[in-house]
């Protein structure tokens, strides 16, 4: 897993999102962050420079500040909504997602909300030990596009 720049965030490469919203994640950010097959993981907002979303396990949300999304949103933190469906705290969306393949689908309509679009290539960072960040925009994200060896992850057709 390199890292750009010193100093910086280390990356796990680039992740393309399909035409149905399928987003593979490399296997070393599931190794990292120890995310298991059929998982239900929480779709967190990025930070406000890389944009995007993070995608952690419900533990590591309950034990950040984010924990009050859950503690305020019982469908989100039981499940209960719909997979997928955007729920707005504090004007920023949340949603879960389960992790089915290796990878995640998340509809074209939610993905919208966090500003990613059909055939964005994602930079996938390691973010704060809270989520596995997929990226925008951003520093990050330029410096990335000038390293032609990062890896590209491609959704399965």
């Amino acid at each position: 897993m390199p890292q750009l720049v010193k100093g910086g965030k280390h990356t796990f490469g680039w992740a393309r999102v399909g035409d149905t919203g399928r987003i593979i994640i490399p296997p070393a950010a599931l190794a990292e962050y120890h995310l298991q097959e059929t998982e239900k993981l929480i779709l967190v907002p990025g930070s406000r420079t890389s944009g995007g979303f993070g995608l952690g396990s419900p533990e590591s949300v309950k034990k950040s500040p984010l924990g009050a999304v859950l503690d305020a949103h019982l469908g989100l933190r039981e499940f209960q909504s719909p997979e997928g469906e955007v729920i707005k705290h504090n004007g920023k969306p949340y949603s879960w997602v389960e992790l089915r393949h290796g990878g995640v689908t998340i509809s074209p309509e939610t993905l919208k909300k966090y500003g990613v679009g059909i055939g964005a290539k994602l930079l996938v960072i390691r973010g704060s030990g809270l989520a596995v960040g997929f990226a925008v925009r951003g520093p990050i994200v330029a410096e990335a596009k000038k390293h032609p060896e990062l890896e590209v992850f491609e959704p399965e057709i």
